[in-house]
């Protein structure tokens, strides 16, 4: 795995220098001197960085694409965009979205109340406002609300019903009506994990008959020149580009038909989200098979096509593409607390005066090492330690004699992988695997990288420096969770080796990428481990500036949030500790002052470092 993969999915965000990873933007910070700063603080437990200007920068090309294809294209519509709130609600994510999309008109989709009313209160006048998920009377009352502030809003209907709500509540108000949107279900299925968003079989949308019920439900009721939009999703991370073109066909023909039924102010097409973000390290497990302008084309050009063949006026394009938005702009960094195999340093050898004549073997192997000898002595190490095994179970030589033989049968075996590193032969690419050592990294996978743990999704992964250094380990990630759950395997399929290191001499780092879609929203509080500490990184051509710094919730918060009565809690411990017994009373007054102290600091680990 070369570089870790950063040319795949690094899209020159980030870069390797100087054996650090650093952000490729005016002053290049390494994210290590970034972390390391942050830390001098006190902080314990994972990070979250944000970096706003990686969202202007998707923003920009998803409108440049668009606008490039539909010039090349001699495409009549126009290109419209909205960020999917779902997808990251947190405020700095928000309020970057919408301070650089402003000037693209670039909106917000909302799909619950609380949304809703976030994108009313956010999005500037004249961009665009998407309503989609199932609601009730007052939901589409709310769009009412928005519409007659100004708002361009578009209630998207989930099914007939919510057709009959919007139709009832323009009965019962002098409200603006807002824009209706039609849902439309279609025949043609998605590909890989969110397949089942389109299909038949689909949670949203109408039916071919239902769409021409609707259809007459909006002319009876004198509406229908407020239905402007058709929409579809067919699915998050959509991975091949053919399944794009096959809805396209049959969502372009639904449009055209519509059109010739009457829906005269018919004129957008909202073909959704799933413009994939590539999450892989390796090449062989791409997780997309197209650029982000073969994506535009592709749209551009096959509507252009069916609109042309049917007579019909080229219908403005909205994308609600928010994975490709706002994925790239968050890092999570976590501290590596232990490595498992931590206690096989040779400084951690006991030997003896006298030692058995195998122990010695040992030790004449581990210092003759080189890169000739090192396969050859391997072996001999290994059908050592099985004879020692032998002579332990028969009683033989002691549990002192037992540890030292596993020490240094580990540092032999460590030190061949490093002289044979440009000679990895099968077996010892096996022997890789089989000794594959574990990280415990001071941060929850079920709070920061839940979809890991539902869908095994993979994210790019990498530690922040020593990326000079041949990082040899096979690695297997425990996070701190009491969860067996809570691990990232090593896959030889999709390996990651990381170093050896001292974590009692130095700090070892890692880096987990693109992890700003969904993971913020969708983290569970397991084993009460919360939302990690955060911060707006902003660059400029000297330096950079930390921002919005945010702790995570101290471990009195926690238990309030989960409705517990804090203020009790802490009453209820000073008083069960003061009626203990203590030797004086000033151990009493430290070991209270130390309770408090613990009770006000977020729950994450905290380390001597």
């Amino acid at each position: 795995m070369k570089n870790y993969g950063i040319d795949i999915w690094g899209e020159n965000n980030f870069k390797i220098d100087q054996g650090m990873i650093k952000v490729n933007y005016r002053s290049s910070p390494s994210l290590l001197e970034i972390t390391q700063k942050i830390r001098k603080t006190n902080l314990s437990g994972p990070l979250i960085l944000r970096f706003p200007h990686l969202i202007e920068k998707q923003i920009g090309l998803l409108y440049s694409n668009f606008q490039r294809a539909i010039s090349e294209n001699d495409y009549t519509g126009k290109f419209r965009a909205v960020f999917p709130l779902k997808v990251n609600q947190f405020p700095e994510a928000v309020d970057a979205v919408v301070e650089h999309g402003e000037k693209f008109g670039y909106g917000l989709e909302a799909g619950s109340k609380a949304e809703l009313v976030l994108a009313m209160e956010k999005t500037p006048l004249g961009s665009p406002i998407t309503v989609n998920g199932f609601k009730d009377e007052e939901m589409v009352r709310l769009g009412f609300i928005a519409a007659q502030m100004g708002h361009d809003i578009t209630i998207t209907i989930e099914g007939i019903g919510e057709l009959e709500w919007i139709i009832d509540v323009a009965q019962q108000c002098d409200l603006k009506v807002p824009n209706i949107g039609i849902r439309i279900r279609l025949q043609s299925e998605g590909s890989g994990i969110w397949a089942k968003s389109s299909g038949l079989s689909a949670k949203f949308g109408l039916t071919s008959t239902e769409l021409i019920e609707a259809m007459n439900m909006l002319q009876e009721h004198n509406m229908v020149q407020y239905f402007t939009m058709i929409h579809f999703h067919v699915g998050s991370q959509m991975q091949d580009i053919s399944t794009l073109k096959r809805v396209l066909r049959e969502a372009g023909n639904i449009y055209a038909e519509l059109k010739k039924m009457g829906a005269d102010t018919l004129n957008a097409i909202n073909i959704g989200g799933g413009l994939a973000v590539e999450y892989s390290q390796h090449t062989a497990n791409r997780l997309r098979n197209y650029t982000l302008e073969e994506f535009s084309n592709s749209v551009v050009f096959l509507l252009r096509e069916i609109m042309n063949a049917k007579g019909v006026s080229h219908p403005n394009i909205f994308t609600e593409s928010g994975r490709f938005v706002v994925a790239s702009h968050s890092v999570l960094i976590t501290p590596v607390l232990e490595l498992f195999s931590h206690d096989y340093q040779e400084k951690s050898l006991k030997l003896k005066e006298q030692n058995p004549p195998l122990i010695e073997e040992l030790r004449e192997l581990n210092a003759l090492l080189s890169p000739r000898t090192c396969i050859e002595y391997m072996h001999d190490a290994l059908d050592h330690m099985e004879s020692l095994l032998t002579l332990f179970n028969l009683g033989h030589i002691d549990l002192l004699d037992r540890s030292n033989a596993e020490i240094l049968v580990h540092q032999i075996i460590k030190k061949s992988l490093y002289l044979s590193q440009d000679n990895l032969v099968p077996e010892i690419e096996r022997l890789q695997v089989k000794l594959q050592e574990r990280y415990l990294i001071n941060s929850s996978i079920f709070q920061s990288i839940p979809d890991y743990w539902g869908l095994q999704q993979q994210f790019p992964i990498m530690p922040l420096d020593r990326l000079d250094v041949p990082a040899i380990r096979a690695a297997s990630l425990w996070d701190i969770t009491c969860d067996s759950d809570g691990e990232i395997r090593f896959k030889p399929e999709t390996p990651l080796y990381l170093h050896d290191i001292d974590l009692d001499e130095e700090e070892y780092f890692l880096a987990f990428f693109n992890v700003g879609a969904y993971q913020e929203t969708l983290g569970m509080n397991h084993n009460l481990f919360t939302h990690p500490s955060e911060c707006t990184i902003l660059i400029n051509e000297t330096g950079y500036e930390i921002e919005n710094f945010t702790e995570s919730d101290n471990v009195l918060n926690i238990l309030e949030d989960i409705g517990y009565d804090s203020s009790k809690l802490l009453t209820n411990l000073k008083n069960k500790l003061v009626a203990s017994d203590f030797s004086t009373e000033e151990e009493k007054s430290d070991t209270l002052q130390k309770l408090e102290m613990y009770l006000y600091q977020n729950g994450y680990l905290r380390t001597t470092r």
